[in-house]
């Protein structure tokens, strides 16, 4: 992809791991923001945090009065080293000052009946897979991951409002090319992509699925991929998390 020519023909939707790997796996090649050409972003989606109905915290703030008084107590589950879901209980725990244990599996279909069994206690899976568990009431929500709530999900706080100040994290997705490309194209690519991220029957799908839309430029998408990069690869290197 990086190398294909810039001429528009070549694009790829990509998602926050374009922004991870190059932190996390030492054999990637690749720069993410040098050796590509952003033309916008797709959408974002919350991670939330929840808890079996059977947890004894009821909120975020009596999970983590516990945490920090029982280093290593509470199993974190994920979907996998280096996955969103992994990734937000990371920065969950910087940010806190906890020390969960990290438990990861081979996706979130094997790790949520584990969490309602008890194995583990606490998770971050994507809101699209989650909601359905937390509308049955088998999951209690502490708090989505994104700066603002989840128009799939308004009546679930933010973290950020739960108790954990600057939590900011969502799973992406985004367009891009080739590094090198004609402004101009890149230009109708991105507002080819406008038309179709305002349509009320995309929007309307996208937020059903736990989605939010992201319209916006090439420029504003550059400096978005440019922070992931930044913000992700502080988190890898802090928390020991890179994979040879």
């Amino acid at each position: 992809m990086a190398r294909a020519a810039p001429d528009g023909s070549t694009l790829f939707v990509t998602s926050i791991g374009h922004a991870v790997n190059p932190a996390m796996y030492r054999n990637v090649n690749y720069d993410p923001v040098k050796d590509f050409t952003p033309i916008g972003r797709i959408l974002t989606a919350p991670n939330v945090m929840v808890v079996p109905k059977s947890s004894p915290f009821n909120n975020v703030k009596e999970l983590i009065e516990f945490a920090r008084a029982n280093p290593g107590k509470l199993n974190v589950a994920s979907s996998g080293i280096g996955t969103s879901v992994h990734l937000s209980a990371e920065l969950f725990k910087q940010l806190t000052g906890t020390d969960l244990t990290h438990v990861p599996y081979k996706g979130t279909g094997t790790a949520m009946p584990d969490l309602l069994g008890g194995t583990t206690q606490v998770m971050f899976p994507n809101l699209p897979s989650a909601l359905p568990h937390v509308k049955r009431g088998d999951r209690k929500a502490f708090g989505v991951t994104t700066k603002e709530r989840s128009g799939a999900a308004s009546d679930i706080a933010t973290l950020a409002e739960a108790g954990v100040p600057d939590y900011d994290m969502s799973t992406w997705y985004g367009l891009i090319g080739p590094a090198g490309m004609d402004d101009e194209i890149v230009k109708r690519l991105n507002d080819v992509l406008q038309q179709v991220l305002n349509e009320p029957a995309v929007r309307e799908k996208l937020i059903s699925q736990g989605a939010d839309p992201a319209p916006g430029s090439p420029e504003e998408f550059a400096h978005f991929v440019e922070a992931e990069t930044k913000k992700w690869a502080s988190l890898v290197k802090e928390a020991k998390l890179e994979i040879n």
